[in-house]
């Protein structure tokens, strides 16, 4: 990646967001106007959803998310909402700025117990906020069953109650909010499944917390950012009037016998259709003929029976990236194939069949990324990854999804794609993105094949690795948005020529 990621589209860990707001306070601005200003944003997403008059109910923590609680409250009361307030705890006990918020409101204050959601006509949950370190229980886990059971809307403050805000993970009850109100940035957690889910629409409210103030020399520097064309746009190929085939990339895709011809055939349409000058077949020779016959005439076959005959095709210059997994097969010969690419200086996608005879062979995957010029990419599922790292207790022990990622680049020196409905990229310097495009249609066989041609497509192009990785999985996922429930693996890679086109009409 040769440009510093956008600020704007980081993400911030619970302890970054805590050193945001000291940084903050400590420059002057007093923390109850920022909870002020919390309050009001939470009172606005009330507001958009309820009319004036119907019937509100506020839970409040005994924390600064309550006392945003309160400050919502006494914002939604004033303007002409029923509101009813409940704390967990005893209000003589909250500190803080969380105990001036509670001292504006001018109503009762009901017990946690004593409320009924089903009640009301819309809930705001600021019971507890992203750094809750322990599961729910007693009233509190009571209250979340209660509002959960109701069916009525939810507006949860920073995070649904129960919700871990670096994980997206929960240990106990949790809230399933309709609407997430955040503040400055958003959290892992709102990325990461389950909390994506549970948080419904995640709005981002700006409390006047100063970017340049947070993310200043010797301030807050973070590592993981959402996924978009503001982490790898400067990396993006451009055709030059002067290019030709080569010079736009040359793909190898390692296919293998006649049983298993459809899958490299999408990794080799999807770098075709993300732009690569060059796509070239090489499988079994009893496979030429099926590969030959089923178009589109654009992409190169070619038999290889002997890893020599491989190592002459690994040995052209202009060679610009290899595919190897999808139907590869787990025999012997591809097993030789395989490790006559990692001994080759040239930019390798391993998913699928690959990523399982390297789980064979675990001592390898140590060495992937020590060849210079030479970016390896994996592109495991859970499944995958499960066995990838069955034997690294530190990377399977890792608290969140995007943490072992982050772990096994740093393990295998290589990219990591890890795949689902939170793909998270990580590479082993530590920086990730945790992908929010896409769709559940892309659940499909073959789906994956097409992503792993996608990113050789646009490695071939020159990107670096992490940024092509990014790019084909947001590419990916609009790809599924677009085509929606219906399709198939062989339409992805026409949706990604489509996009590979207008891709910067998509987002801004």
């Amino acid at each position: 990646m040769t440009a510093a990621p956008s600020l704007d589209h980081a993400l911030l860990t619970v302890a970054e967001m805590a050193e945001a707001d000291r940084l903050t306070i400590a420059s002057g601005l007093a923390g109850e106007r920022l909870m002020e200003r919390a309050g009001r944003a939470v009172a606005d997403a009330v507001s958009r959803r309820v009319r004036a008059g119907q019937a509100v109910l506020v839970l409040c923590g005994p924390g600064n998310n309550g006392g945003d609680g309160f400050v919502a409250a006494r914002l939604l009361r004033e303007r002409g909402y029923g509101v009813t307030l409940a704390l967990a705890g005893d209000r003589q006990r909250l500190t803080g700025d969380a105990a001036k918020a509670a001292s504006g409101w001018p109503g009762a204050v009901a017990p946690l117990a004593a409320v009924l959601p089903q009640q009301h006509d819309i809930i705001v949950d600021a019971l507890f906020g992203a750094g809750l370190s322990r599961p729910l229980a007693g009233e509190a886990a009571a209250a979340v069953a209660a509002v959960n059971e109701s069916g009525r809307p939810v507006v949860a403050v920073d995070v649904p109650s129960g919700l871990s805000g670096d994980t997206g993970l929960a240990d106990g009850p949790v809230i399933r909010a309709t609407e997430t109100v955040t503040f400055f940035r958003r959290k892992p957690g709102h990325l990461l499944h389950p909390g994506r889910a549970l948080c419904g629409l995640v709005t981002t409210a700006e409390i006047s917390i100063e970017a340049e103030r947070v993310f200043g020399v010797g301030a807050i520097a973070p590592r993981q950012f959402e996924n978009g064309p503001c982490l790898w746009r400067a990396d993006w190929p451009e055709l030059a009037s002067e290019t030709h085939k080569y010079r736009r990339g040359a793909v190898l895709v390692l296919a293998g016998g006649l049983e298993g011809v459809g899958a490299p055939r999408l990794s080799a349409r999807a770098a075709l259709r993300i732009g690569a000058g060059l796509v070239t077949i090489a499988c079994r020779p009893d496979a030429l003929a099926a590969h030959a016959a089923r178009g589109p005439d654009a992409l190169m076959q070619r038999a290889v029976a002997e890893p020599g005959e491989l190592d002459a095709l690994l040995s052209d210059p202009r060679l610009g990236a290899v595919v190897a997994g999808p139907a590869l097969g787990l025999g012997e010969a591809a097993s030789l194939h395989l490790r006559a690419l990692l001994r080759r200086p040239v930019p390798l996608v391993l998913d699928a069949d690959a990523l399982t005879l390297l789980a064979r062979q675990p001592g390898r995957l140590g060495a992937l990324g020590t060849r210079p010029g030479a970016p390896r990419v994996l592109t495991p599922h859970e499944g995958e990854f499960a066995r990838l790292f069955a034997g690294n207790e530190a990377v399977r022990a890792a608290p969140s999804k995007l943490e072992r990622a982050r772990l096994a680049a740093a393990t295998t020196g290589a990219v990591i794609v890890l795949k689902g409905a939170d793909t998270v990229i990580a590479e082993p310097g530590g920086l990730a993105a945790i992908n929010g495009s896409g769709c559940p249609a892309l659940a499909t066989a073959g789906s994956g094949d097409v992503l792993a041609g996608a990113i050789a497509g646009l490695l071939a192009q020159g990107m670096p690795a992490f940024a092509a990785s990014c790019a084909a999985v947001w590419l990916h996922g609009r790809a599924g948005e677009a085509l929606g429930r219906g399709l198939i693996a062989d339409d992805l890679p026409e949706a990604l020529g489509r996009l590979n086109r207008d891709w910067r009409l998509e987002q801004a």
